[in-house]
C-alpha cells in the first residue's frame, strides 16, 4: 500500500508540473482504438453499445492488472499510470487560455479556445456565457479528471486509474444524447454516471474545505440545487462550486445548432464575470491537492482490507 500511496502522489505531482504529454498521449491511442472497434460494433442498439463499452473498459482494467506491480517498480508504474490520466493542469490551462483571451478583450478568440472544453455551441456567447462555460467545465474536470481517478487509484490501483480513464474517455466519445449515440452510448453514460459517483462526493466536500469562509453557502447551494441537474455527478460538483464562489451557474445552452437544453440555475450569486475564471482554477487546485493527500491516506489504510476480529472469550 505504501508503493501504491507513493505512486499516486508522484503521479499527481506530475501532472500539476507537467501537464498532459503533447504527443503520443496514451489516452489518444485508446480514443482511436475505441473508435476502431466502433466502425465494427456500431448499430443504433442498446445491446451494440454494451458490448463496445465492455471490451473497452474491460481491456483498459485488464491491462491495469497485468502492468501493475507489487514490488519495488509498483510506485513508479502507479506514478505512470496516475499522471497518464489526471488532466488538472491541461484542465487549467485550458481555462486560464480563454481568461487571457477575455482580459485582452477579444471575445470571438475567447469563444474559439472555449470549444476546447465544452461541447456547446460558443458561437453566440457573450462574455459572461464563455465564462459560466469555463467554470462549469473546470467543476466537472476536476471532478471527473482529478478527485474521480485519484479515488479509484487508491481503492484498486492501476486497473481502478486506466478503468476510469476508460469509462469517462468512452462517455466524451458516445455518451451523447443524439440520434447516433442515444442507444449506442447509452451503456457508457451510464457507467460514467456510476463510476464518478464517489468522485462527485468527495469533490463537493472538499469544496467545502477548499473555501472555508464559503463552506456553509457552498454546502445549502448543494443541498439546494444539485438534484435538479440532468447529471447526478455534475450537479453535486456544480452547485458546490457556485456557492463557493458566490456565483450563478446553469441556464440555456446549444448544441449542434438546434438542441436547446435548458439548464436548472444552481445558486444564488451574480452572474459569472471572466476573473471568476481565475478564481475557479485556485479553486480546483485547493480541491485536487485534497483528493491527492486523500487518496494517499485511504491507500495506507489499505481500504478492501478488513481488520481481524478479537476471537469472543
Amino acid at each position: 500500500m505504501r508503493a501504491r500511496a507513493a505512486g499516486l502522489l508522484l503521479g499527481y505531482t506530475a501532472d500539476r508540473l507537467l501537464g498532459d504529454p503533447p504527443r503520443f498521449h496514451p489516452v489518444a491511442g485508446f480514443g482511436t482504438t475505441a473508435t476502431a472497434l466502433e466502425h465494427r460494433l456500431y448499430a443504433d442498439s442498446r445491446a451494440r453499445g454494451v458490448a463496445h463499452t465492455a471490451l473497452l473498459v474491460g481491456g483498459a482494467v485488464a491491462l491495469g492488472v497485468v502492468v501493475d506491480r507489487r514490488g519495488p517498480w509498483g510506485a513508479a508504474v502507479t506514478a505512470v499510470a496516475t499522471w497518464a490520466v489526471l488532466g488538472g493542469r491541461s484542465l487549467e490551462r485550458e481555462a486560464l487560455a480563454v481568461h487571457a483571451h477575455l482580459a485582452a478583450h477579444d471575445l470571438p478568440a475567447a469563444r474559439q479556445r472555449l470549444t476546447h472544453l465544452v461541447g456547446r455551441d460558443t458561437a453566440d456567447l457573450d462574455e459572461s456565457e464563455v465564462a459560466r462555460a469555463v467554470i462549469e467545465s473546470v467543476a466537472e474536470n476536476t471532478s471527473d479528471a482529478v478527485v474521480a481517478p485519484l479515488v479509484w487509484g487508491a481503492l484498486c490501483g492501476v486497473p481502478g486509474l486506466l478503468g476510469h480513464r476508460a469509462v469517462n474517455t468512452l462517455d466524451a466519445m458516445v455518451g451523447h444524447h443524439n440520434p447516433r449515440y442515444e442507444s449506442f452510448g447509452w451503456a457508457s453514460a451510464r457507467l460514467d454516471d456510476l463510476a464518478n459517483l464517489p468522485g462527485s462526493r468527495l469533490s463537493g466536500l472538499l469544496t467545502l474545505a477548499a473555501a472555508p469562509t464559503r463552506a456553509g453557502v457552498a454546502a445549502r447551494t448543494w443541498r439546494r440545487d444539485a438534484a435538479a441537474h440532468p447529471s447526478p455527478n455534475g450537479g453535486v460538483v456544480e452547485s458546490a462550486f457556485a456557492g463557493a464562489l458566490g456565483i450563478r451557474l446553469g441556464g440555456t445552452n446549444t448544441y449542434d445548432g438546434d438542441r436547446i437544453e435548458h439548464r436548472p440555475v444552481l445558486g444564488g450569486g451574480r452572474a459569472a464575470h471572466p476573473d471568476d475564471i481565475a478564481r475557479s482554477t485556485v479553486l480546483a487546485r485547493r480541491i485536487g491537492l485534497g483528493a491527492a493527500l486523500t487518496a494517499v491516506v485511504i491507500s495506507l489504510r489499505g481500504p478492501l482490507s478488513r481488520r481481524p476480529r478479537r476471537p469472543l472469550g
